[in-house]
């Protein structure tokens, strides 16, 4: 690579030419969670790029009618930040978005965020012993050049590299949108979008609109459109578990308590947290879950008169295999007079119709998905690169995964938040974000202590927890439940779920076994410029 076509490497907080100490990537509860955790440990000398233009992750991206939280407010939040003025007790997705905002002005984080700064690859260099990330674009930052007169091309015009000795990857597993390959869905004449790409200049007031998908997003989008559509048909492939929603205002008296009264929300907290956690005893044993699974029938029955209807929304598998719902009007939008639920499946889409495997046509004017995200294929198309050359694809050319859900074996000083087996389909994802940062905060502080240049995790300590992951997976009712979910690859082999109790993975990360890890000695060109 010439002078002329090198990207331009943005010069740190720690003056020209050194690498920053580390680099976040993504301004979610991850990323910001990382954030503030280094800013506690004494460590200012951290960029956090994110390719929007403000903070909030899932939580900025997904706009559509409707959207909110599932796990209760008291527990969907920093642990050391509690809000005391919830307006409810599941958050809208508004008030969950200013919460993310209001922690970034007191924690001081905009002064370290970068925006406007899209990833697009990152790559270990194994003779300085830092990341070289690659920035899309670049605006707003000041960049010199290798030879200090200026922007380079790199491998896309004005793309940027950001140096740093460890790398973060808070991007969360719920980023990357999904769309089923359905036949003719490119001639089709009308609107087509995502739940998580909402096209909120299109009207559907009056408009024919199909629905794609019935997974978390879509119930709470359902019911809203449903009140405008002239009509809505549901294309639903499998029904969801869904248990009533206890949503309700927070009343003025429960905001003062928790203002006033020490130990209060902190008790509310624990409580829902000991509720959610109670499901994992279900999980392992899928006939402990009768009487939740009881709840959600009794639901759907109070619900749903229609007996035929009624049949349609009846799971054949077990509960827990998928993610189980909340919601309390997704039942009732479908009772609608304009709204339809087919079960048909979808043969092809055509200009202005869809036409299901019996044969009917059905005329629209919008196609909207709710079909999630990739989860256990949402690094096929990453450009991360490890030590001597290693690319992802090939690290996990069997499957993806890491210690603990953070530390990969063959890619140095790079964690991941939220990574390979650490998601939950229970309880709140922010007691996994905050037992993961402080992971990282030791794995950092061991390499410091020691004074060396990287830390790896090593491949026997990686294959013997994923050992331990397919062990306590089996039998479990994610992998024996009869559904097919974003939990398990095209294999059937669990990659997202955390197997256990999240008690268990707080007492795994709670101290670092330094025997776990490789340290290897400083380098003498660290600090100098990329050559």
């Amino acid at each position: 690579m010439t002078d002329e076509t090198r990207p331009a490497v943005v010069t740190p907080a720690a003056g020209p030419g050194e690498p920053y100490r580390v680099v976040i990537i993504g301004t979610g509860f991850s990323g910001l969670g990382m954030a503030i955790g280094l800013k506690k440990a004494g460590v200012h000398d951290f960029v956090v790029l994110e390719k929007a233009g403000e903070v909030g992750g899932t939580w900025r991206e997904n706009t559509y009618p409707g959207c909110a939280c599932d796990i209760m407010s008291l527990l969907y939040s920093f642990s050391f930040e509690p809000k005391s003025d919830w307006s409810r007790m599941f958050p809208k997705q508004g008030e969950l978005l200013q919460y993310i905002k209001d922690v970034v002005d007191k924690y001081d984080l905009a002064q370290h965020i970068r925006f406007h700064a899209e990833v697009t690859g990152a790559e270990y260099d194994d003779a300085t012993g830092t990341w070289r990330v690659t920035v899309a674009g670049g605006a707003g930052t000041d960049v010199t050049g290798t030879d200090g007169e200026g922007r380079g091309d790199g491998e896309g015009r004005g793309d940027e590299v950001v140096r740093a000795r460890a790398v973060v990857a808070g991007m969360g597993p719920l980023h990357r949108p999904s769309i089923p390959e359905l036949p003719g869905l490119e001639s089709f004449e009308g609107t087509v979008f995502h739940s998580a790409e909402w096209d909120h200049d299109y009207d559907l007031t009056g408009k024919r609109v199909a629905v794609v998908g019935t997974g978390a997003s879509a119930i709470q989008f359902v019911p809203q459109i449903a009140k405008k559509a002239a009509s809505l048909t549901v294309f639903q492939r499998t029904p969801p578990w869904i248990l009533p929603k206890p949503d309700r205002r927070v009343t003025g008296l429960e905001k003062a308590l928790f203002r006033r009264v020490p130990g209060v929300q902190r008790g509310y907290r624990n409580g829902i947290y000991l509720v959610q956690e109670s499901f994992v005893v279900g999980f392992k044993n899928p006939r402990l879950l009768k009487l939740a699974s009881g709840l959600a029938q009794w639901h759907l029955a109070r619900q749903v008169p229609d007996r035929e209807l009624r049949r349609k929304l009846v799971p054949d598998y077990t509960m827990g295999c998928k993610r189980t719902l909340v919601s309390s009007d997704y039942y009732p939008a479908l009772m609608r007079p304009n709204v339809e639920l087919t079960t048909e499946g979808i043969a092809e889409v055509r200009p202005r119709s869809i036409v299901t495997r019996d044969g009917r046509e059905h005329e629209v004017d919008a196609i909207i998905f709710g079909t999630g995200f990739h989860v256990t294929d949402a690094f096929d198309d990453a450009r991360i690169t490890g030590r001597d050359g290693l690319k992802i694809q090939d690290a996990w050319k069997d499957g993806i995964e890491a210690h603990l859900g953070v530390a990969v074996a063959g890619f140095p000083n790079l964690f991941l938040l939220l990574g390979p087996n650490s998601g939950l389909g229970h309880n709140s994802m922010i007691f996994i974000i905050e037992a993961q940062v402080r992971y990282v905060l030791q794995c950092l502080a061991m390499l410091d202590a020691s004074g060396g240049a990287r830390i790896s995790v090593r491949p026997s300590v990686q294959d013997r927890f994923n050992a331990w992951v397919r062990r306590k997976s089996e039998g479990a009712v994610w992998v024996s439940g009869g559904c097919t979910s974003w939990y398990l690859d095209r294999d059937g082999v669990n990659r997202a779920a955390w197997p256990a109790s999240t008690v268990a993975y707080w007492l795994r990360t709670r101290r670092l076994d330094p025997a776990d890890f490789e340290i290897e000695p400083d380098l003498p060109a660290r600090g100098a410029p990329v050559p």
